[in-house]
């Protein structure tokens, strides 16, 4: 598969939905996480991420006009223990309630399903990273609607071992614009990563496109101590 730039990756289409990217740092000595949410409606556009512990959740940016908390207010990043989960939906807390019990990444996504948006059906993207011992993977997952039939669900992992120095893995919900809004087909994507966090996120940001960008987070985790960088960028201040 092609690596592509951040630029391209991120741009390539105006509405790509909601993306998580994961991979390591250029240096080889952090790993690096990205997600990001966009919006049509203004219900969806009407929100900011705000720290909440060692995570982060969505909240409303005017609670006046919130019309419907349903699939909009969520945390897509907590942390357990040595791991950090980064999702779309409020998988996020399946995946760490489960994982607290014992169970893996993917038994505890085997619960879930796509969103129940009619006529989209938004998957449902994750993520997990693992760090221990100086050594660093992470695996990605899709949730996303058979073809053509309600009552399927098609579920795909992808496991990265020991992921190589500037590179990462993307992927979104959309493959872009339309009615109903086509789901993310295929690998998630070989990205470039290069930078410092600020430099990255300068770069994450500015790729997306203007007018449907709302939110961003970004971290990059010291791979040896597990001490963790993270920002914030919030269209609406």
């Amino acid at each position: 598969m092609e690596k592509l730039s951040l630029k391209a990756a991120l741009g390539a289409t105006a509405y790509p939905g909601r993306g998580i990217l994961i991979g390591r740092s250029q240096d080889g000595k952090k790993a690096v996480a990205a997600y990001f949410i966009m919006g049509r409606s203004v219900n969806s556009r009407n929100r900011i991420f705000v720290e909440d512990g060692e995570g982060i959740r969505t909240q409303a940016f005017d609670e006046s006009k919130m019309t419907d908390p349903t699939l909009i207010i969520y945390a897509p990043v907590r942390v357990l223990g040595n791991k950090t989960i980064v999702t779309n939906g409020d998988q996020t807390d399946t995946i760490y309630e489960m994982m607290d019990k014992q169970q893996t990444f993917e038994q505890s996504l085997r619960t879930r399903r796509f969103e129940p948006d009619s006529p989209n059906f938004t998957p449902r993207i994750s993520g997990i990273m693992h760090i221990e011992d100086g050594n660093y993977n992470f695996a990605m997952s899709i949730l996303k609607r058979a073809e053509d039939n309600l009552d399927s669900c098609n579920r795909y992992t992808f496991a990265y071992e020991n992921p190589a120095k500037g590179e990462g893995r993307f992927i979104h919900t959309y493959m872009g614009d339309g009615d109903p809004l086509p789901s993310f087909v295929g690998e998630p994507t070989r990205v470039e990563i290069s930078g410092d966090i600020d430099e990255f996120t300068d770069a994450a940001w500015g790729s997306l496109d203007a007018d449907n960008k709302v939110s961003l987070f970004t971290r990059f985790i010291d791979i040896e101590s597990g001490k963790y960088e993270s920002r914030i960028v919030n269209k609406n201040k």
